[in-house]
């Protein structure tokens, strides 16, 4: 009997994800541009614009950048990852101090099966090994490995508790069940 996380190798996965310090200097930078866009305006103008349009074009265009970046998130984050990473899931959630997800629900994190790790054992053909990613907006990736089953339609996350048999049979794993549906299992199952 061996240890089942001893068996499985966990390649380095890279994936570069937007800095938060970097979104807060770019915001303040198109903050500062715009006001001076509209100084420029104003002065242009004659001076006829009113003093509070300048602090509050400043405002606009930073809420309006970092709600552009919360939003462009996922679609960016799924861009950056590389074949065989394959989406199963996405979070849609609306958040009272976001007022604007109200109308349309924000995806701050993801789930993601990778499928170039994925391994079955020669003597349990009906169940996967692969990597069960976890992705968050200014969280850090984080990596379970996981095993399906992909003829019981259930899943067991794998952790130094659980042992494998030399026929492939995991020893003590906590199996949960899935939806035949489930976009994971299904992920895992059909591209390993």
């Amino acid at each position: 009997m061996t240890s089942y996380l001893s068996t499985f190798y966990l390649l380095p996965f890279t994936f570069h994800h937007s800095n938060m310090l970097l979104e807060f200097i770019a915001a303040i930078a198109l903050g500062l541009g715009t006001a001076g866009l509209v100084l420029a305006v104003n002065f242009v103008l004659g001076k006829r614009l009113p003093g509070w349009l300048i602090p509050a074009s400043a405002g606009v265009a930073m809420i309006a950048f970092m709600v552009y970046m919360e939003y462009s998130w996922q679609p960016r984050t799924e861009a950056q990852l590389p074949g065989g990473v394959v989406v199963t899931g996405m979070s849609a959630e609306s958040m009272w101090y976001r007022p604007w997800t109200y109308l349309k629900p924000l995806s701050l994190r993801m789930t993601a099966i990778d499928t170039r790790r994925s391994r079955r054992h020669a003597e349990q053909p009906g169940q996967v090994m692969t990597t069960a990613i976890l992705l968050g907006r200014w969280m850090p990736v984080r990596e379970i490995p996981v095993v399906f089953d992909c003829h019981g339609n259930r899943r067991a996350d794998l952790h130094s508790g659980v042992d494998m048999a030399e026929d492939g049979q995991l020893i003590g794993a906590d199996w949960r069940p899935l939806e035949r549906d489930d976009s994971a299992l299904m992920a895992a199952c059909t591209n390993a």
